[in-house]
């Protein structure tokens, strides 16, 4: 079970059926990423890609504080018909682009097509190392972050990520936040 934590729908709980197997972003770090968030863009005009978007909660946090456009990728079937029948129940199945794949594929097919300002990513706290850093580059060398972006890899406290873009970790317990910017010079002036 999972709650949203602000917007329209807050407090808002949401309860998976006990067969998932999901480990959903807990309150205390979810409130405190996306008061970073907030104080940096604002939630109505931001696009978002929700990586191994799990059952939704980060998704539907992003669509209740009135984010008009998030795409949620997820390989779990159950996962994404649990994700849409949810936004669907909650009003915002319009907001809430789910689609069904492995990660790693949909950023190869996908490269260079869209780019997003906030790309999210809580990969399974079990991925290898070797994986954080080939998604990382997959984000980023493929323009899937705006000129003013930023990624944000969830992963386990114990593992330290390195990397020319890494900006920041904040640590919540046993989870952390690692936010890296976009390659420089990837952004042509219009």
């Amino acid at each position: 079970m999972f709650r949203i934590i602000s917007g329209k729908w807050k407090a808002k709980k949401i309860a998976a059926p006990k067969n998932f197997e999901v480990r959903p972003t807990t309150d205390f770090a979810k409130e405190a990423l996306f008061s970073i968030l907030e104080n940096k863009y604002d939630m109505q005009s931001v696009s978002v890609l929700d990586l191994f978007a799990g059952i939704g909660s980060i998704s539907l946090e992003f669509a209740s504080r009135g984010c008009q456009d998030v795409t949620s990728v997820e390989m779990n079937p159950k996962h994404t018909g649990f994700i849409n029948a949810t936004a669907s129940e909650l009003d915002m199945p319009l907001q809430i682009n789910v689609q069904r794949g492995d990660v790693f594929d949909w950023l190869k097919k996908f490269r260079n097509k869209k780019s997003f300002e906030i790309v999210f990513s809580d990969a399974p706290f079990e991925m290898e190392g070797k994986k954080y850093y080939e998604l990382i580059s997959l984000v980023l060398n493929n323009k899937f972050l705006k000129e003013n972006g930023v990624l944000i890899v969830e992963h386990q406290s114990r593992m330290k990520l390195e990397h020319p873009n890494l900006i920041d970790t904040r640590k919540y317990g046993n989870v952390s936040f690692s936010f890296f910017e976009p390659n420089k010079g990837d952004h042509q002036e219009l």
